[in-house]
Protein backbone atom coordinates (compact mmCIF):
# COMPACT_ATOMS: atom_id res chain seq x y z
CA UNK A 1 0.00 0.00 0.00
CA UNK A 2 2.83 2.73 1.11
CA UNK A 3 4.41 1.50 -2.09
CA UNK A 4 1.55 1.90 -4.42
CA UNK A 5 0.62 5.34 -2.76
CA UNK A 6 4.48 6.87 -2.93
CA UNK A 7 4.61 5.42 -6.67
CA UNK A 8 1.28 7.32 -7.73
CA UNK A 9 2.70 10.54 -5.63
CA UNK A 10 6.01 10.22 -7.63
CA UNK A 11 3.72 10.21 -11.31
CA UNK A 12 1.72 13.12 -10.47
CA UNK A 13 5.05 15.39 -9.32
CA UNK A 14 6.48 13.68 -12.36
CA UNK A 15 3.57 15.52 -14.50
CA UNK A 16 3.34 18.74 -12.40
CA UNK A 17 7.21 19.02 -13.24
CA UNK A 18 6.28 18.19 -17.43
CA UNK A 19 3.41 20.74 -17.82
CA UNK A 20 4.51 23.29 -15.85
CA UNK A 21 8.71 23.41 -15.85
CA UNK A 22 9.23 27.01 -15.88
CA UNK A 23 7.32 26.95 -12.08
CA UNK A 24 9.50 24.29 -11.22
CA UNK A 25 13.00 26.33 -12.51
CA UNK A 26 11.35 29.01 -10.24
CA UNK A 27 10.64 27.01 -7.25
CA UNK A 28 14.19 25.13 -7.78
CA UNK A 29 16.29 28.07 -7.87
CA UNK A 30 14.58 29.79 -5.12
CA UNK A 31 15.21 26.98 -2.52
CA UNK A 32 18.72 26.76 -3.67
CA UNK A 33 19.26 30.76 -3.17
CA UNK A 34 17.31 30.46 0.15
CA UNK A 35 19.99 27.53 0.95
CA UNK A 36 23.19 29.20 -0.42
CA UNK A 37 22.30 33.24 1.31
CA UNK A 38 20.87 31.47 4.47
CA UNK A 39 20.98 28.29 5.46
CA UNK A 40 24.39 27.32 4.54
CA UNK A 41 26.38 30.29 6.05
CA UNK A 42 24.94 30.30 9.24
CA UNK A 43 24.64 26.50 10.27
CA UNK A 44 27.28 24.68 8.76
CA UNK A 45 29.96 26.96 11.11
CA UNK A 46 28.04 25.87 13.96
CA UNK A 47 27.21 22.39 12.67
CA UNK A 48 31.59 22.03 11.93
CA UNK A 49 31.97 23.92 15.78
CA UNK A 50 29.77 21.55 17.63
CA UNK A 51 31.61 18.59 16.44
CA UNK A 52 35.05 19.92 17.50
CA UNK A 53 33.33 20.80 21.04
CA UNK A 54 32.58 17.77 21.01
CA UNK A 55 35.80 15.76 20.07
CA UNK A 56 37.79 18.19 22.39
CA UNK A 57 35.37 16.92 25.42
CA UNK A 58 34.48 20.56 26.03
CA UNK A 59 30.69 20.62 26.48
CA UNK A 60 31.17 21.29 30.09
CA UNK A 61 32.67 24.27 29.21
CA UNK A 62 29.60 25.43 26.49
CA UNK A 63 26.75 24.29 29.06
CA UNK A 64 28.48 25.22 32.54
CA UNK A 65 27.01 28.81 33.00
CA UNK A 66 23.16 27.47 32.01
CA UNK A 67 23.44 24.44 34.25
CA UNK A 68 20.89 25.51 36.49
CA UNK A 69 18.26 25.77 33.81
CA UNK A 70 19.27 23.21 32.17
CA UNK A 71 19.99 20.17 34.45
CA UNK A 72 17.94 22.06 37.24
CA UNK A 73 14.68 22.73 35.90
CA UNK A 74 15.02 20.85 32.40
CA UNK A 75 16.55 17.23 34.06
CA UNK A 76 18.96 17.39 31.51
CA UNK A 77 22.29 15.45 31.62
CA UNK A 78 25.67 17.42 30.36
CA UNK A 79 25.18 15.89 27.15
CA UNK A 80 21.91 16.48 26.85
CA UNK A 81 22.21 20.06 27.33
CA UNK A 82 24.51 20.68 24.82
CA UNK A 83 22.00 19.11 22.33
CA UNK A 84 19.68 21.32 23.47
CA UNK A 85 21.60 24.41 23.34
CA UNK A 86 22.63 23.34 19.63
CA UNK A 87 18.91 23.31 18.88
CA UNK A 88 18.29 26.64 20.03
CA UNK A 89 21.48 28.26 18.50
CA UNK A 90 21.59 26.96 15.23
CA UNK A 91 18.18 26.17 14.37
CA UNK A 92 16.03 23.32 12.26
CA UNK A 93 17.48 19.74 12.42
CA UNK A 94 20.59 20.73 14.53
CA UNK A 95 18.99 19.75 18.28
CA UNK A 96 18.03 16.34 16.45
CA UNK A 97 20.80 15.64 14.96
CA UNK A 98 23.27 16.11 18.15
CA UNK A 99 20.26 14.09 19.32
CA UNK A 100 20.78 11.40 17.24
CA UNK A 101 24.81 11.08 16.82
CA UNK A 102 24.99 11.24 20.77
CA UNK A 103 22.64 8.63 21.19
CA UNK A 104 23.93 6.29 18.39
CA UNK A 105 27.77 7.06 20.65
CA UNK A 106 26.14 5.80 23.87
CA UNK A 107 26.17 9.67 25.20
CA UNK A 108 22.53 9.69 26.14
CA UNK A 109 20.35 6.87 27.14
CA UNK A 110 17.23 6.39 24.83
CA UNK A 111 14.72 7.93 26.93
CA UNK A 112 16.82 11.40 26.77
CA UNK A 113 17.13 10.79 23.75
CA UNK A 114 13.53 10.80 22.71
CA UNK A 115 12.81 13.22 25.57
CA UNK A 116 15.50 15.54 23.80
CA UNK A 117 13.92 14.63 20.48
CA UNK A 118 10.31 16.49 21.68
CA UNK A 119 12.24 19.89 22.88
CA UNK A 120 15.47 20.48 20.90
CA UNK A 121 14.30 21.21 17.42
CA UNK A 122 13.88 25.31 17.35
CA UNK A 123 13.94 27.83 14.17
CA UNK A 124 17.42 29.62 15.85
CA UNK A 125 17.49 33.52 17.24
CA UNK A 126 19.51 34.08 14.18
CA UNK A 127 16.63 33.35 11.94
CA UNK A 128 13.95 35.12 14.39
CA UNK A 129 15.51 38.79 14.57
CA UNK A 130 16.82 38.24 11.50
CA UNK A 131 13.74 36.99 8.85
CA UNK A 132 10.73 36.12 11.37
CA UNK A 133 10.81 39.82 12.60
CA UNK A 134 11.31 41.39 9.49
CA UNK A 135 8.34 39.79 7.67
CA UNK A 136 5.81 40.56 10.77
CA UNK A 137 6.96 44.69 10.32
CA UNK A 138 5.82 44.24 6.55
CA UNK A 139 2.25 42.73 7.35
CA UNK A 140 -0.42 45.15 6.36
CA UNK A 141 -2.84 46.73 8.73
CA UNK A 142 -0.75 45.92 11.82
CA UNK A 143 -1.77 48.63 14.46
CA UNK A 144 1.24 48.92 16.40
CA UNK A 145 4.66 46.72 15.81
CA UNK A 146 5.01 43.36 17.03
CA UNK A 147 6.98 43.51 20.36
CA UNK A 148 10.28 41.07 19.92
CA UNK A 149 9.78 39.81 23.83
CA UNK A 150 6.26 38.36 22.19
CA UNK A 151 7.84 36.86 19.61
CA UNK A 152 10.83 35.05 21.17
CA UNK A 153 8.08 33.96 24.28
CA UNK A 154 5.53 32.11 22.41
CA UNK A 155 8.81 30.35 20.54
CA UNK A 156 10.62 29.57 23.37
CA UNK A 157 8.33 29.72 26.33
CA UNK A 158 6.52 26.11 25.40
CA UNK A 159 9.91 24.15 25.87
CA UNK A 160 9.32 24.55 29.45
CA UNK A 161 5.62 22.45 29.33
CA UNK A 162 6.58 20.59 26.74
CA UNK A 163 9.47 19.08 28.69
CA UNK A 164 7.15 18.05 31.84
CA UNK A 165 5.00 16.44 29.71
CA UNK A 166 7.96 14.86 27.09
CA UNK A 167 9.28 13.39 30.45
CA UNK A 168 6.31 11.79 31.60
CA UNK A 169 4.98 10.26 28.64
CA UNK A 170 9.08 8.34 28.19
CA UNK A 171 9.25 8.42 32.00
CA UNK A 172 12.58 9.96 32.09
CA UNK A 173 14.74 10.88 35.24
CA UNK A 174 17.76 12.62 35.58
CA UNK A 175 20.15 9.88 37.05
CA UNK A 176 21.94 11.14 39.97
CA UNK A 177 25.18 12.72 39.10
CA UNK A 178 26.86 9.44 41.05
CA UNK A 179 25.70 7.59 39.15
CA UNK A 180 25.92 9.30 35.79
CA UNK A 181 29.87 9.75 36.57
CA UNK A 182 29.99 5.76 37.61
CA UNK A 183 28.31 5.17 33.91
CA UNK A 184 30.89 7.42 31.93
CA UNK A 185 33.79 6.47 33.63
CA UNK A 186 32.76 2.74 32.87
CA UNK A 187 32.19 3.47 29.05
CA UNK A 188 35.85 5.12 28.86
CA UNK A 189 37.65 2.68 29.68
CA UNK A 190 35.63 -0.11 27.83
CA UNK A 191 35.68 2.28 24.70
CA UNK A 192 39.16 3.14 22.82
CA UNK A 193 40.01 7.10 23.23
CA UNK A 194 38.60 8.79 20.17
CA UNK A 195 39.53 12.36 20.78
CA UNK A 196 42.88 11.37 19.29
CA UNK A 197 42.17 9.68 15.96
CA UNK A 198 39.35 13.16 15.23
CA UNK A 199 39.80 13.73 12.07
CA UNK A 200 38.94 16.90 11.14
CA UNK A 201 38.58 16.44 7.48
CA UNK A 202 36.25 13.16 7.80
CA UNK A 203 34.27 15.63 10.29
CA UNK A 204 33.75 18.11 7.72
CA UNK A 205 33.04 16.07 5.03
CA UNK A 206 30.12 14.72 6.95
CA UNK A 207 28.54 18.26 7.76
CA UNK A 208 28.95 18.85 3.92
CA UNK A 209 26.63 15.40 3.46
CA UNK A 210 24.53 16.92 5.73
CA UNK A 211 23.86 20.25 4.55
CA UNK A 212 22.83 18.80 1.15
CA UNK A 213 20.57 16.73 2.00
CA UNK A 214 19.17 19.88 3.78
CA UNK A 215 19.14 21.80 0.78
CA UNK A 216 17.61 19.13 -1.64
CA UNK A 217 14.96 19.14 0.83
CA UNK A 218 14.72 22.80 0.66
CA UNK A 219 14.60 22.85 -3.18
CA UNK A 220 12.11 19.89 -3.39
CA UNK A 221 9.69 22.52 -0.90
CA UNK A 222 9.86 25.64 -2.49
CA UNK A 223 9.07 23.50 -5.67
CA UNK A 224 6.14 22.32 -3.88
CA UNK A 225 4.97 25.82 -2.44
CA UNK A 226 5.62 27.65 -5.05
CA UNK A 227 2.91 25.12 -6.91
CA UNK A 228 0.58 25.75 -3.88
CA UNK A 229 0.58 29.60 -5.06
CA UNK A 230 -0.84 28.98 -8.32
CA UNK A 231 -3.47 25.86 -7.22
CA UNK A 232 -5.90 26.68 -9.50
CA UNK A 233 -9.11 25.64 -6.77
CA UNK A 234 -10.72 27.78 -4.58
CA UNK A 235 -9.76 27.74 -0.64
CA UNK A 236 -10.78 29.47 2.23
CA UNK A 237 -9.01 33.25 2.43
CA UNK A 238 -6.82 31.63 5.36
CA UNK A 239 -6.06 28.04 4.34
CA UNK A 240 -4.14 28.51 0.94
CA UNK A 241 -1.20 30.98 3.62
CA UNK A 242 -1.63 28.19 6.39
CA UNK A 243 -0.58 25.20 4.27
CA UNK A 244 2.20 27.30 2.46
CA UNK A 245 3.64 27.39 5.94
CA UNK A 246 3.39 24.48 6.54
CA UNK A 247 5.12 23.18 3.91
CA UNK A 248 8.29 25.53 4.06
CA UNK A 249 8.78 27.91 6.48
CA UNK A 250 10.64 30.51 4.97
CA UNK A 251 8.83 31.11 1.54
CA UNK A 252 5.65 30.34 3.83
CA UNK A 253 6.29 33.09 5.76
CA UNK A 254 7.12 35.66 3.60
CA UNK A 255 3.79 34.98 1.25
CA UNK A 256 1.78 34.99 4.67
CA UNK A 257 3.07 38.46 5.71
CA UNK A 258 2.07 39.42 2.47
CA UNK A 259 -1.41 38.40 2.02
CA UNK A 260 -2.75 37.96 5.40
CA UNK A 261 -2.94 41.45 6.92
CA UNK A 262 -3.07 42.23 10.96
CA UNK A 263 -3.15 39.63 13.94
CA UNK A 264 -3.83 37.10 12.11
CA UNK A 265 -0.95 37.35 9.71
CA UNK A 266 1.54 37.26 12.77
CA UNK A 267 -0.42 34.43 14.41
CA UNK A 268 0.03 32.29 10.92
CA UNK A 269 3.85 33.08 10.79
CA UNK A 270 4.13 32.15 14.89
CA UNK A 271 2.62 29.34 14.08
CA UNK A 272 4.70 28.09 10.90
CA UNK A 273 8.23 28.96 12.45
CA UNK A 274 7.18 26.84 16.08
CA UNK A 275 6.17 23.96 13.63
CA UNK A 276 9.02 24.20 11.48
CA UNK A 277 7.31 23.13 8.34
CA UNK A 278 7.07 19.71 6.57
CA UNK A 279 10.48 20.69 5.10
CA UNK A 280 11.87 20.25 8.12
CA UNK A 281 10.35 17.68 9.16
CA UNK A 282 11.87 15.82 5.98
CA UNK A 283 15.41 17.30 6.85
CA UNK A 284 15.24 15.83 10.36
CA UNK A 285 14.17 12.73 9.45
CA UNK A 286 17.49 12.76 7.22
CA UNK A 287 19.86 13.34 9.76
CA UNK A 288 17.96 10.70 12.42
CA UNK A 289 20.16 8.11 11.91
CA UNK A 290 17.65 4.68 12.92
CA UNK A 291 18.82 5.63 16.51
CA UNK A 292 15.01 4.76 17.86
CA UNK A 293 14.13 8.06 17.45
CA UNK A 294 10.15 8.48 16.17
CA UNK A 295 9.37 11.33 13.65
CA UNK A 296 5.85 10.72 14.14
CA UNK A 297 6.77 11.04 17.88
CA UNK A 298 8.15 14.14 16.61
CA UNK A 299 5.45 15.40 14.25
CA UNK A 300 2.78 15.55 16.95
CA UNK A 301 5.41 17.46 20.18
CA UNK A 302 5.66 19.77 17.05
CA UNK A 303 2.29 20.19 16.30
CA UNK A 304 1.78 20.74 19.84
CA UNK A 305 4.60 23.34 20.37
CA UNK A 306 2.91 25.27 17.55
CA UNK A 307 -0.58 25.67 19.13
CA UNK A 308 1.41 26.62 22.56
CA UNK A 309 3.12 29.35 20.50
CA UNK A 310 0.49 30.53 18.76
CA UNK A 311 -1.72 30.70 22.22
CA UNK A 312 1.20 32.67 23.75
CA UNK A 313 1.05 34.94 21.21
CA UNK A 314 -2.16 35.48 21.03
CA UNK A 315 -2.29 36.08 25.09
CA UNK A 316 0.53 38.65 24.81
CA UNK A 317 -1.20 40.47 21.64
CA UNK A 318 -4.55 40.88 23.59
CA UNK A 319 -2.87 41.89 26.50
CA UNK A 320 -1.42 45.16 24.19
Amino acid sequence: MKKSIGGILSVLCLLMLLFNPGLALEGARQGLVLWGNVVLPTLLPFMICSGVIVAMDAIHILTGPFKPILSGILALSDQGSFCLMSGLLCGYPMGAKTTSDFLDQGRLSPREGKYLLAISNHPSPMFVLGYVMAQIALIPSMARPCPLWAVLAALYLPILPLSLLARCCYHYKRQPRRKACLEATRTARSEPDTGDCFSFDTHMMSCFETMVKIGGYIMLFSILALYLTVFPFQMPPLLRPALLGSVEITTGIQIIASSVPGKMGALLIIGSAAFGGFSGIFQTKSVLKNAGLSIRHYMLWKLLHSALSCLIFYVALCRR
